[in-house]
């Protein structure tokens, strides 16, 4: 098996609206998919953290830090969050390394 290596997607709302206005019934039950994809995820050893920056205007953006064998299968985990399949957000993939983590700070 090759080694695992870290990954970061950015994602961000395609309609930004939804964190100032709250989002529609349909964009509610598409970030509810998207969350339960990532805890599943984590469940399996894959995401190693994600979160939110709290503010709500355009510059608003949410990160997922996994790992994955290669740059084809971190895509596919990218491809295959209900968010970016439904297209409620937008996604960039990047190789990523964390550098310093220490846990109980979180």
């Amino acid at each position: 098996m090759a080694e695992m290596q870290q990954w970061l997607y950015r994602i961000q709302p395609v309609r930004p609206e939804m964190l100032t206005d709250g989002p529609t019934p349909e964009e509610a039950s598409i970030t509810e998919q998207h969350f339960e994809y990532l805890q599943e995820l984590m469940g399996k050893g894959i995401v190693i953290m994600a979160g939110r920056t709290q503010n709500t205007g355009y510059s608003s953006f949410g990160i997922i830090v996994f790992k994955a064998e290669n740059e084809d299968a971190a895509r596919a985990i990218m491809h295959n969050d209900p968010a970016i399949r439904q297209r409620q957000f937008r996604a960039e993939l990047f190789p990523y390394r964390i550098a310093l983590l220490e846990p109980g700070n979180v």
